[in-house]
């Protein structure tokens, strides 16, 4: 079966490694046919202060231009030139021009922050652990969700990693399957892609995002998936992809929705 991965990170951002050349030869390796290189979109210095997070300002061109040449240099894979935004809700303090977001062919909309504070940071998930936390992250973390995908002014193309609240594995007291169906209705009106990110099954959740319960609930509502890796190193580009897909099967996935380079879609068949 066709392997993709629309969602990987290099070293242009600070919690990356590899170089772009290197993503796209393990990528090859694999039998990858589908890339998509979705570094983060530079944030302001009060959210990032030592660029941890994202791309410096001043390599945004070359990270780009190194895509392009990966792209042009390897045609035996499609290549897509893409980018991660954090959605920050009312906390947002970056300004974008029209048309800012065209040298992309991908953009990955997710939430990192809720309310300027970034709750899957290990260096700071003490927050977590204060009584009565999860209940409140958890609900203000699928509002913003909910309020990023609904939002036409985004330019998301697919939500990564839809339930990331439960990346330390804390959950709240609650049942949870109220936010599940607020996230699939809210999906399916904008029509936007979700994916399933392989990379959960790696944290203290130990499960791919997103769960079985909220996947099943996209599928319900008819949301499109794709499928990334969310990889931070060269070497673990492929990781799981056909595990992924057994697990959008289970969910009543019959398809894989692949965003192409051109700007739409097409779908393989999981078999």
């Amino acid at each position: 079966m066709e392997l993709i991965n629309t969602h990987c990170h290099t070293g242009y951002n600070g919690h990356g490694e590899g170089t772009v050349e290197e993503y796209v030869n393990c990528a090859i390796a694999a039998g990858i046919k589908t890339l998509a290189f979705t570094d983060h979109y530079p944030l302001s210095q009060a959210m990032d202060p030592t660029t941890y997070v994202s791309v410096p300002v001043d390599k945004v061109d070359a990270y780009i231009d190194d895509v392009k040449a990966a792209r042009l240099a390897h045609p035996e894979i499609e290549i897509i030139v893409g980018c991660e935004l954090d959605y920050l809700g009312p906390d947002e303090d970056r300004t974008f021009k029209p048309g800012e977001f065209d040298r992309f062919e991908l953009v990955l909309g997710s939430v990192h922050y809720v309310d300027a504070w970034p709750f899957d940071d290990p260096a700071q998930r003490g927050k977590w652990e204060e009584p009565g936390m999860p209940d409140v992250i958890w609900r203000r973390y699928f509002e913003l969700w909910c309020d990023a995908v609904s939002d036409k002014k985004q330019p998301f193309h697919v939500m990564s990693h839809p339930d990331l609240a439960k990346k330390f594995n804390y959950y709240p007291t609650y049942d949870i399957a109220p936010l599940y169906r607020m996230a699939a209705e809210a999906a399916a009106e904008s029509g936007r892609m979700i994916e399933v990110n392989t990379s959960g099954s790696y944290y203290a959740c130990k499960e791919i995002f997103p769960a079985q319960d909220l996947l099943r609930e996209f599928c319900r509502a008819g949301v499109p998936c794709t499928l990334g890796t969310d990889a931070h190193e060269p070497h673990l580009v492929a990781r799981d992809i056909e595990r992924g897909y057994r697990y959008m099967y289970e969910a009543g996935y019959r398809v894989v929705t692949v965003p192409t380079a051109s700007g739409d879609r097409r779908t393989i068949t999981i078999c």
